[in-house]
């Protein structure tokens, strides 16, 4: 079994940063919690792993833009959920993170 290299790239990086800040702005406002629920701590190891091994690295567009879909079913919509939710107010707890992935799209 050949084994990807991990991407852990400036890119990468960002990407998992902005996509850990939206989970945490989710949890803390949906489930009133000050650390990460264990739901939402598994997305979200689920999510870095997934952008470790994201095989576009360094080059990665955003997700909604990617013909490939690495996420299992279930993840998917859990993180659309996020997304749906804790973007708007990305821009007023991180708007360089969310001008930053705005721009991206």
């Amino acid at each position: 079994m050949v084994r990807r290299a991990l991407n852990n790239g400036p890119v990468i990086q960002k990407e998992k940063e902005t996509v850990a800040k939206m989970i945490e702005i989710y949890c803390r406002r949906k489930h009133h919690r000050k650390e990460l629920c264990d739901e939402c701590l598994d997305l979200k190891n689920y999510a870095l792993k997934r952008l470790s091994y994201c095989r576009f690295g360094e080059e990665k567009t955003a997700c909604s833009n990617c013909k490939v879909h690495c996420y299992k079913p279930i993840y998917r919509g859990k993180i659309k959920a996020v997304m749906r939710y804790a973007g708007v107010w990305m821009l007023l707890e991180h708007p360089v993170f969310s001008i930053r992935h705005l721009l991206k799209k």
